[in-house]
């Protein structure tokens, strides 16, 4: 490892900490950066899980602390991804470099419509964003949850653009409990994909652990956003992240 290596790692985990927690799409920097280091894809993706790792850690402690927190909902979410997340993770170190960019991309435009298309909820928690949790909600958010689970232990990239519809247009919660519940999810299932990635490839600590640095930074940041300015700057961050990962994976 050299020091511009890790300097530059570190740089892009801020942004990537940031936009992870606030949207997604944080693991479409990381991983390219890493890829043009001539890492081979499945060491890129599995060293990228150290900074996931970390940055979730961050980030759900300053939920916690900022008095955001729902760990038993939160627990059953993240059991709920943990079956697919395994198996994910496990076919994810078989990577040969394929590309996703198109999938990742569809994934998206899916996303912006979803949450475009959103209904006003009714009642006191409407100005929130959010709408009554009912049990139909809960069930089929937790059977959602076992795809997220898969494609986050899979490849990781654009996971919080699965995450976010499911908890926000499935489940009815308002935004910002939505980035608390997705950290704390993703936290989880990256604890079981990060062991697998590193008894199956490679895993560069030293780079991980750079990485892992910015990554932390920016999701400290992002949790604070999040908390201080609310559903209305988490939308607009959102859509403006997904439109601009869509134009460079569809057209360069």
């Amino acid at each position: 490892m050299e020091i511009w290596q890790a300097l530059l790692l570190m740089a892009v985990g801020c942004v990537a900490g940031f936009l992870n927690v606030m949207s997604g799409g944080g693991s479409l920097l990381t991983i390219p950066v890493m890829l043009m280091m001539d890492m081979p894809g499945s060491v890129a993706n599995g060293t990228n899980r150290i900074a996931i790792l970390a940055q979730n850690v961050t980030a759900v402690t300053t939920f916690f602390k900022k008095g955001f927190s729902d760990f038993r909902l939160s627990l059953t979410l993240a059991a709920a991804a943990l079956p697919g997340a395994i198996i994910g993770a496990y076919l994810g170190t078989g990577l040969s470099g394929e590309r996703f960019d198109r999938v990742v991309a569809f994934i998206m435009i899916a996303v912006m419509v979803l949450m475009a298309t959103k209904k006003s909820g009714n009642g006191p928690d409407a100005q929130n964003g959010a709408q009554a949790l009912t049990r139909k909600r809960l069930i089929w958010g937790h059977i959602c949850m076992v795809g997220a689970g898969f494609w986050g232990g899979f490849i990781q990239m654009g996971v919080g653009f699965i995450l976010m519809p499911i908890l926000h247009r499935v489940m009815g919660l308002n935004l910002v409990s939505v980035n608390m519940h997705k950290v704390f999810i993703v936290l989880i299932y990256t604890f079981s994909a990060l062991a697998i990635f590193a008894w199956k490839v490679e895993i560069l600590w030293l780079l991980g652990i750079s990485l892992a640095v910015g990554n932390s930074i920016g999701g400290w940041f992002g949790a604070h956003v999040s908390v201080k300015r609310g559903e209305g700057v988490i939308r607009i961050i959102l859509n403006v992240v997904l439109g601009a990962f869509i134009i460079k994976l569809l057209f360069f």
